[in-house]
């Protein structure tokens, strides 16, 4: 930093000023630049080796490093105060150009509400029938939103023709961008700010469904606009995009013709494709334009490519505005309209066709949270660790989906095609023998054998009826023990050897194998984390222990945050070995969410099972209407799940065998698993329900309360009636986390049984209590204090733990100020469990 000839420090001790020569503060420089911050020997040694500082004293040093410090401080956050400045004028201009749009839309509004009553009061005053005519013209004047002209067949080869299809699409993009073309309703939940994605609004009453996003970034307009080109880089939709031809236009813009197929989203309905004319051009303000819309026989130009396997969509007038705003940055207006043909979709999946909710996440934010990532990628803001840089992690994200993808959809022209069925049309299974189709993208030739073989692929989809996609999600991300069997998973991590294992047989649960996960990179809103899964290995049997290696998994995760309206939660992974490298190949399988349904205004879910539901309903009992209604959360979503294995050709059918046993598996264990999370919707004749691998809920309460009397002398609670179901039911909503663990000599103990504050406590439920071991809890203090009270515990029944830390499942410290362990003992005063609990908890 250039200073002042002339610089002035203050000496610490007295009030004379010190003046230093330019050569003084060279020297001083050179030193800040190595160590700002130098110790009283690295001082003293300073001057010492510059004899142009001898007539400095030591403390005068010091203070000149110290207020040295202090202005590079001052500097950097003036800087960064100006950054914020500048981002808040910016926002703060966009904020009133959506006002003044805003205010065109109240003033339009309010001269349809006068037209509309002007239609009712003629209509009432005329004693013939005019009510179609009345409904018509209303309907017409309705539609004026929306218009869709129909122009004359334009000549395919004359690009003034085109040129006039690209002039009426600029004009009908920039009157949805900042006019009033259609009736933009806010998200909820999208705040404007200076950090925040932006404006996001989807449409009401308009043909088709469209987004609208309007935010600020800091990269140049045409930095932008290449990111926004290349849409298969943030579009992960988005199969494939073909520039089939390139038509300069005067004004020093371009014509584009564009073929793009997408992907379906689940099995269950075709894939979508477009055949679009692109337009990009500078305005006369100097912001830049890239608009876009379906060439269909009423707008006149080329036709499209012909195909067979996907459903032609149309795309709207849409695209982006971008103005260069001051200090290097854009500010951005995205417009996403689609027609995507919902009539030829089963009717219980109409409403993911028919959401401008999904198609703002999936396609207008995810456009806007790309930019921004990268955004702060180039400035440095995020780094990430493991060496790896964040294109390369990208990569391998955008690989992850796109297999999972390929996987779901099974093009025949990627090679796919069906087996046979075994009867049943559940699972489907496809297999593709011609994997070098692959090669290049998410596949490597290291993965098939020489001598033949492929990839097959079992998949299925199914509905889920009050099951939030982020829950269930998220869910089967952390206890994957749940859902997972361990034989199959290591003949994946085989598969990417030379020798793999034998085909297993496929077995409910498998090994209860632990799971590791290493964080490698999020997204910044963290609505997508990309991570490696390490899993502990087992042996089969004695002579495999020498191959019982831990494993692991290439994983992503995104939408698992439960307030974004519309968002799919997906959770994709591949098997890699231990030297990941960047090219490595990935075999996609997973699960993906999607809501059917727009969310309501419900309270928030039950997270556990809900036992306290079965308290409350008895045999015969039955709950008030208005709490029924209150605790309905009517939510349907579909879920597709695909998994892939590579294969011999000579083991097809046994690999195909069992990889249909195996979905069938995970198909039934999320169905509990769904049914375990799911809000609770008892009905009268439903009755109580038991514990898993424990005794009824009732004895086992019993057994609770009765040992702590007779180990402590005292009463765990007071208990107002003698029955079983009212000390249940104490026991269940007492404010102390109360948790039962098993008693074995050879093993870890695990946790068998928890009441409500207990697995809100673990932030866990009861199906997947059982996967969490007591030592995994505890933090190190907390485990030496439980060993050396365990002989008392033995002993003498119960032992007071002190104040401690301990660990939710989710990995948060939990603060509690004291504990108490007692043995539980059965009907015939036999060890049956070990019962703690922790008082006055808290997360930390």
């Amino acid at each position: 930093m250039a200073l002042s000839m002339h610089s002035k420090d203050k000496h610490m001790d007295s009030s004379k000023y010190v003046r230093y020569t330019p050569e003084q503060v060279e020297a001083l420089e050179r030193v800040y630049t190595e160590c700002p911050k130098p110790s009283s020997l690295r001082r003293q040694q300073l001057i010492r080796e510059c004899p142009i500082l001898s007539n400095i004293e030591p403390k005068q040093i010091k203070v000149w490093f110290q207020n040295r410090r202090c202005r590079e401080k001052q500097i950097k956050e003036a800087s960064r105060l100006q950054t914020v400045n500048r981002k808040l004028t910016a926002m703060n201009k966009l904020l009133m150009e959506e006002n003044d749009r805003l205010q065109k839309q109240v003033s339009h509004l309010v001269y349809e509400n006068g037209f509309m009553r002007q239609q009712i009061q003629t209509a009432s005053a005329t004693t013939t029938d005019n009510s179609c005519e009345s409904v018509v013209m209303s309907g017409q004047h309705q539609q004026q939103q929306n218009p869709t002209p129909q122009q004359p067949q334009r000549d395919a080869n004359n690009p003034a023709g085109l040129l006039a299809i690209a002039e009426e699409t600029l004009a009908e993009f920039l009157s949805k961008a900042t006019g009033t073309a259609v009736d933009w309703v806010q998200m909820i939940g999208m705040k404007p700010g200076p950090d925040s994605i932006g404006i996001v609004a989807v449409s009401r009453n308009c043909s088709g469904v469209a987004a609208r996003a309007c935010g600020l970034v800091s990269l140049e307009p045409t930095k932008v606009a290449e990111i926004l080109k290349d849409r298969p880089s943030w579009f992960r939709d988005c199969r494939c995009l073909d520039i089939l031809s390139v038509i300069p236009t005067g004004s020093g813009g371009t014509i584009e013709l564009i073929y793009m197929q997408t992907y379906a989203p689940t099995t269950l309905a075709a894939a979508r494709d477009f055949w679009t004319l692109r337009y990009t051009t500078t305005l006369e303000d100097g912001s830049l334009v890239i608009c876009e819309r379906s060439l269909t026989s009423s707008t006149g130009g080329p036709t499209g490519p012909p195909t067979s396997s996907f459903i032609r969509a149309e795309m709207l007038p849409s695209g982006y505005l971008i103005r260069p705003c001051e200090g290097s940055g854009s500010i951005i207006h995205i417009v996403d309209h689609v027609d995507l043909d919902v009539w030829s979709v089963p009717e219980v999946l109409r409403p993911l066709y028919e959401s401008s909710k999904i198609l703002a996440q999936k396609m207008t934010m995810a456009a806007l949270r790309h930019i921004r990532q990268i955004a702060q990628e180039t400035s440095g803001e995020i780094q990430y660790g493991g060496g790896r840089q964040p294109a390369v992690l990208r990569t391998f994200s955008q690989r992850l989906c796109r297999g999972f993808n390929d996987a779901v959809n099974g093009f025949t022209d990627d090679g796919w095609s069906l087996l046979g069925s075994d009867g049943g049309d559940d699972v489907t299974i496809v297999i593709n023998s011609s994997p070098n189709k692959f090669l290049g993208t998410q596949y490597n030739a290291s993965m098939f054998p020489t001598f033949g073989g492929g990839v097959l692929c079992a998949k299925a989809s199914m509905l889920l009826q009050n099951v939030p996609p982020a829950l269930l999600v998220r869910f089967l991300r952390e206890h994957r023990s749940e859902w997972a069997d361990y034989g199959v998973d290591a003949y994946s991590a085989a598969c990417l050897k030379a020798s793999p294992y034998a085909v297993p047989c496929a077995r409910p649960g498998g090994f209860p194998s632990s799971q590791v996960i290493l964080p490698l990179a999020h997204t910044m809103e963290h609505e997508e984390f990309l991570e490696v899964v390490r899993l502990e290995g087992h042996a089969f049997s004695p002579e495999d222990v020498a191959l019982a290696r831990d494993m692991y998994l290439l994983q992503l995760c995104s939408g698992v945050d439960e307030n974004a309206v519309g968002a799919c939660a997906q959770l994709v992974f591949a098997p890699i070995d231990e030297s990941f490298a960047d090219d490595a190949p990935l075999l996609s399988s997973g699960f993906r969410v999607i809501p059917l349904d727009p969310k309501t205004d419900a309270p928030a879910t039950t997270r556990t099972l809900d036992l306290a539901s079965t308290l409350e309903v008895g045999p015969g009992g039955t709950r008030p209407a208005s709490e029924a209604d209150t605790n309905s959360y009517n939510l349907r979503s579909v879920l597709t799940i695909a998994f892939q294995f590579s294969f011999e050709n000579h083991m097809r059918d046994n690999v195909a065998a069992m990889a249909r046993q195996y979905v069938r598996g995970v198909v039934g264990s999320v169905q509990r698993v769904a049914m375990a999370i799911a809000p609770s919707r008892l009905s009268s004749n439903v009755g109580p329900k038991t514990l898993p691998g424990s005794p009824e809920a009732l004895t086992l309460a019993q057994w609770i309360c009765r040992s702590y009397r007779i180990h402590t002398g005292g009463e765990l609670f007071r208990v107002d009636s003698q029955a079983g179901d009212a000390l249940l039911k104490q026991l269940w909503h007492h404010s102390d986390a109360i948790m039962c663990c098993s008693l074995k000599t050879n093993a870890s103990p695990v946790f068998t049984f928890a009441n409500q504050a207990g697995l809100d406590m673990l932030e866990t439920t009861l199906v997947a209590l059982q996967d969490i071991m007591l030592d995994k809890i505890l933090d190190e203090a907390g485990r030496k204090i439980l060993c050396s009270e365990f002989s008392k515990i033995t002993q003498q029944g119960f032992a007071y733990l002190p104040a401690g830390i301990c660990v939710s499942s989710m990995g948060r410290p939990v603060s509690y100020e004291q504990a108490v362990a007692w043995k539980v003992l059965n009907d015939d005063d036999s060890n049956h469990c070990l019962a703690f609990m922790f008082m006055n908890w808290s997360f930390v």
